[in-house]
């Protein structure tokens, strides 16, 4: 039995050093958290309270839907749509969470304490070890990091941008998207996501105009079925021609 739970528990090549995982995501988590600071000067520029703005990040903790929410009240959205929006882009941590629950193996008590911390940079980290306890320690030093770097820069970007008053005025109204578009463009590799990602950028853009806002950000995320579905006609298509 020993043997056999040695062989579930790894997974592929062999173990690192648990040193070289904490280095590794210390450096996930130090490089994305001091991005909280945009957050926080976006959040407060949008109009959010210095409390509604620390709130989003203590309680939603997902970099895109925090953004994606202040974008869409900055651009004058209701607060159900701009909801929505961050929603449905938030969407796809419960997709990591099935993922990790089977690499991590956690305990039933420790799970909703995890969950929380389920989002792009953990999956990312966890999901690259050779190991379940190099999984583990990756995803709780990414995890703890981030979060409490998320939080304490966000509460500096907004005691900033209400000593600096118009942020509109320092250009940092686009700092939200900078940096959505910078964690976003390296997980782009196959031609599948590049055409997704572009396809969502020509609904989004092209609807921005005559739509509410924060809607054409519900309507770019139909990007991704209709990508999927001529895919496989054109399969299907294929296939009738080779016979």
């Amino acid at each position: 039995m020993s043997e056999q739970k040695a062989l579930e528990d790894l997974r592929v090549g062999e173990a690192k050093p648990d040193g070289v995982v904490v280095r590794d995501a210390l450096g996930v988590g130090v490089a994305v958290g001091l991005s909280g600071f945009a957050f926080g000067v976006t959040s407060a520029g949008s109009g959010l309270t210095l409390l509604q703005t620390c709130a989003l990040s203590l309680l939603v903790f997902t970099g895109a839907s925090q953004f994606a929410l202040v974008g869409a009240i900055a651009a004058g959205g209701g607060p159900w749509t701009a909801a929505a929006g961050a929603f449905f882009l938030g969407v796809r941590n419960a997709f990591y969470g099935l993922r990790l629950s089977q690499l991590l193996s956690l305990t039933r008590a420790v799970r909703p304490f995890a969950a929380q911390w389920v989002i792009d940079e953990t999956a990312a980290v966890a999901l690259a070890q050779p190991t379940r306890r190099s999984a583990r320690i990756g995803f709780v030093v990414t995890g703890l990091s981030l979060y409490v770097l998320w939080n304490l820069t966000t509460l500096l970007g907004a005691l900033g941008a209400e000593a600096m008053g118009d942020t509109d005025a320092w250009g940092l109204d686009a700092a939200g998207p900078a940096v959505f578009l910078a964690l976003l463009a390296p997980m782009l590799k196959s031609a599948t996501e590049r055409t997704v990602a572009g396809l969502a950028v020509v609904l989004g853009l092209g609807l921005l105009p005559v739509l509410p806002a924060g809607v054409p950000v519900l309507v770019a995320s139909l990007a991704a079925p209709v990508v999927v579905w001529a895919q496989g006609r054109r399969r299907g298509d294929v296939r009738e021609g080779e016979l």
